[in-house]
């Protein structure tokens, strides 16, 4: 490969552990360590075993710690011994490769850089809020830390234990070296593609919140929407229909937990990627993950559900609403409501553009109760809500009914999403108190206490 696409490929940091990368191996960009991981694990004696749930972190610091999950990441990733012998890159592998490139150096101009009227792309200075694990045991690169910006991967990270899952607690190292600068090589970068980034221009602004907002969606996903309609094609299973609608209703309750912290750990990852949400307080960070999250996983699940036959697929089955049912009228409704509003989003046939969009809308709502810094939420919410108009306006530019735009009709889904957010913590807080042995993952413990 030359020298100079190399030196391009190595600014993006390796897709398995976030680790300075070495170029790309096996069909995938990754650094020394994870190639010389994944070369040895071709082995044909090579039989992992995940000794927790198979949801390990892989990040730079905990990679060593199970290599089953580190495998599976390796290979959802793509990495594969076949991809060695194409040899060059395609175009279109090229172009991606490109874009990254100029995403991340747009990140690091968006840095070192300052102009008025852009400073949502301001550096995001962390207070000890970028210390702190939202996600306990989940450090910073869960599925995602390949694409935390470089100035996050200097962080020494604490290591919580895997039940201190506390978001509310200051998990401060004192001895953690922070160095917010980017690296003198990429700020004297001059020749780079995304010179003139940072910009007074509202429209170019907006399209950069959108690129950036996008992106921090497309790899905080669990899967791209061409795995999930490749799993809608595919035939029901009807055992593991009868396996759900048989389940005991505690154990439903659990199974649905498990899913949903596995997806908000997605979403606390998309978070951070926000611009402008790591430089909010510590405390304002928090209380808008507690009182978004639910919502933005609503968001996530109309991306899943198939309107041709009303199912969502939940794992790696395709379910209808009726599978989640129990004799509960609490719990009923709220099943119906979430997948009426998810359905609702999905009739809209969204962008996946216009999804991040909206979720980093719903996340940034300046009116949650017990938020401190108001104004600046409300900068951000209306640089993203004139963001999404825009990208609105491209796809959708007739009104749905009468003069209804998309965009009007997603913003009055806003309040519909917060009933149900309560809907869900009444009805959790009932099981809590009829059943109070049950054990929640401690993410969701942390995120949907009842207590509060």
């Amino acid at each position: 490969m030359p020298s100079t696409i190399r030196a391009q490929i190595e600014i993006i940091p390796c897709k398995v552990c976030g680790d300075k990368s070495s170029g790309v191996h096996y069909g995938v960009i990754t650094c020394e360590g994870c190639k010389g991981f994944f070369r040895r694990s071709q082995s044909s004696v090579v039989n992992y075993q995940c000794p927790r749930n198979k949801n390990c972190v892989v990040d730079r610091v905990n990679r060593n710690r199970c290599q089953y999950c580190r495998l599976q990441k390796c290979l959802r990733l793509g990495m594969s011994r076949d991809a060695v012998k194409f040899g060059r890159m395609s175009k279109k592998q090229r172009e991606k490769v490109e874009d990254e490139v100029r995403f991340h150096r747009a990140q690091l101009r968006a840095q070192s850089d300052s102009a008025p009227d852009s400073s949502v792309f301001e550096q995001q200075t962390p207070s000890s809020s970028d210390q702190l694990h939202y996600n306990g045991g989940y450090a910073y690169n869960s599925e995602v830390g390949t694409y935390t910006p470089t100035y996050y991967t200097n962080t020494n990270q604490v290591q919580a234990n895997s039940m201190g899952y506390d978001i509310s607690a200051d998990y401060v190292d004192s001895t953690t070296a922070y160095d917010p600068r980017p690296s003198l090589d990429a700020l004297s970068d001059t020749g780079s593609l995304m010179a003139n980034v940072v910009t007074t221009d509202p429209s170019q602004i907006s399209e950069l919140l959108a690129k950036t907002i996008s992106d921090a969606h497309a790899r905080t996903c669990l899967y791209s929407l061409e795995h999930i309609h490749e799993m809608f094609r595919k035939p029901n299973d009807l055992s593991r229909l009868l396996y759900y609608k048989n389940m005991a209703h505690e154990e439903l309750w659990l199974e649905c937990a498990q899913k949903l912290t596995t997806v908000i750990q997605q979403i606390i990852e998309f978070a951070k990627m926000v611009p402008g949400f790591m430089k909010l307080s510590q405390d304002d960070q928090i209380v808008l993950l507690k009182a978004g999250s639910f919502e933005l996983a609503i968001l996530r699940m109309s991306r899943y559900l198939d309107l041709s036959q009303n199912c969502v697929l939940y794992g790696d089955t395709m379910l209808p609403q009726d599978a989640f049912f129990t004799s509960d009228t609490a719990e009923m409704k709220l099943v119906t409501c979430v997948f009426e509003i998810a359905k609702s989003i999905a009739e809209l046939k969204l962008t996946e553009t216009e999804l991040a969009l909206y979720s980093a809308c719903v996340l940034l709502s300046p009116d949650r109760p017990g938020l401190k810094g108001i104004g600046e939420i409300s900068r951000l919410s209306q640089a993203v809500i004139r963001a999404l108009r825009i990208e609105l306006e491209k796809n959708h530019s007739l009104p749905i009914k009468g003069d209804v735009t998309v965009c009007d009709a997603l913003l009055t889904k806003i309040p519909t999403l917060r009933e149900i957010s309560m809907l869900h913590m009444d009805a959790l807080g009932k099981l809590k108190r009829s059943a109070p042995h049950l054990e929640f993952p401690a993410l969701h413990k942390e995120l949907f206490s009842v207590d509060s």
